[in-house]
């Protein structure tokens, strides 16, 4: 399962506005509504598409991608957005997103490629392309066109925005924002820039400042590839210890050889803590074992640590909005 920084989802509820309960959406995807804003924590793919389509039942979401990526500033991605900043040109800019992407997403590559009238900037996500994960792609590229708007020195207009899907009923808002044509059903989820507009100086552009902000961006990088190994065996000591109640984390820490402390800042380093890596195994085992008929509910409510099955039933339809026993169904149906 894939991840994205918090900082989208936030951003996500506070584009929604009044029209939905923020604290709840936020509590949805195990983001605490009180807490700092803090790009480094990292929340389940999955589990953001399912708070867009939440957000979607109760608001008209047509334009909710757009007002959600004109939201997002530079001085909130960390050292990603002062690198994007301190570049040369815009085209140096989207460089570093192309190359650092991986710092705030995993399931999210970017690609600059030439292409005729240009250069695109590319979308790349795999996988189902549900309503979620459609408004998230919107939502991506009309951030990439904010965060472009604040270095520019001069008003800033893309000459396309291509867009995989189908069209929303109405496409008027984006056009607006964008300043451009949108074309939904294209080959590619991309935004079309002309060459004059990428080899344009940036306003704070400083080669000094960049190759400082470069190196803290690489040494993340390489802390990043270590983080696979650290996360599969916390996940496997969490799910084996979850018949026998709720995990603790001083138990698992030490099984895997660190202190509470260490184990900790281990995990708040690549953007995660324990709660939500517990939830996410818990989750997956869970769907796992539902898609095994030979496992009854109560059993896997026992299995992914759950004391009574009402308990796993109301967790399970927070995670994924439908009961333990409807998902089993539509998974025996495909």
């Amino acid at each position: 399962m894939g991840y994205v920084t918090s900082l989208f989802a936030r951003k996500v509820v506070a584009a929604a506005g009044d029209g939905v309960d923020a604290a709840a959406m936020l509590g949805l995807v195990g983001i605490d509504p009180e807490g700092a804003w803090d790009p480094r924590q990292m929340i389940p793919a999955e589990s953001y598409y399912d708070m867009f389509e939440r957000i979607a039942e109760q608001i008209d979401a047509t334009d909710l991608p757009v007002r959600t990526g004109a939201s997002m500033r530079l001085d909130e991605y960390g050292a990603l957005g002062l690198a994007f900043k301190a570049a040369t040109t815009l085209g140096a800019s989207y460089a570093r997103v192309e190359r650092y992407a991986r710092l705030w997403t995993s399931v999210v590559e970017y690609e600059l490629r030439p292409a005729a009238g240009g250069t695109l900037f590319i979308l790349h996500r795999a996988g189902e392309r549900r309503l979620g994960m459609r408004l998230s792609n919107e939502a991506t590229l009309a951030s990439a066109v904010a965060i472009a708007r604040q270095v520019c020195p001069r008003p800033l207009a893309p000459e396309a925005v291509l867009v995989r899907h189908a069209a929303p009923r109405s496409v008027a808002a984006h056009e607006d924002w964008f300043g451009c044509p949108v074309r939904f059903g294209a080959e590619l989820d991309a935004i079309l820039f002309s060459h004059e507009t990428l080899v344009r100086p940036n306003i704070l552009g400083d080669e000094g400042i960049s190759r400082y902000l470069i190196s803290h961006l690489d040494a993340e990088l390489s802390e990043l590839a270590r983080e696979p190994d650290l996360v599969r065996q916390a996940r496997a000591a969490i799910a084996q210890t979850l018949s026998e109640g709720a995990p603790k984390m001083g138990e698992i820490a030490r099984g895997l050889g660190f202190s509470a402390r260490s184990f900790h800042r281990r995990l708040s380093e690549q953007g995660m803590s324990f709660q939500s890596l517990t939830e996410e195994t818990r989750r997956d085992l869970a769907e796992g074992l539902l898609r095994d008929e030979s496992h009854s509910l109560a059993e896997i409510a026992f299995l992914t640590g759950f004391s009574e099955q009402s308990a796993f039933t109301r967790a399970f339809k927070r995670w994924v909005g439908t009961t333990p026993a409807t998902y089993r169904k539509d998974m025996v149906r495909r």
